[in-house]
């Protein structure tokens, strides 16, 4: 099977999806329910994960137009 981009950009691309999987899971919680919950304001879950989200998807640009050696 032959692709487009070369292995070391499909290698990128897989870690990069790795890495926005770990920011959406550190994004994610208990609910607030009906009582209110401070932990939803954490530190972890509004500042860590969105941080390591983004830079998931600016590696996942970089995966895609990188270059290599020819």
């Amino acid at each position: 099977m032959k692709y487009n981009l070369p292995k070391l950009n499909l290698i990128l691309i897989a870690i990069s999806f790795v890495i926005i999987i770990v920011g959406f899971a550190l994004m994610v919680g208990a609910p607030s329910g009906a009582e209110y919950n401070p932990d939803i304001y954490s530190p972890r879950r509004i500042t860590v994960g969105p941080m390591i989200s983004l830079l998931g998807f600016v590696l996942l640009i970089v995966a895609i137009l990188f270059k290599g050696k020819k």
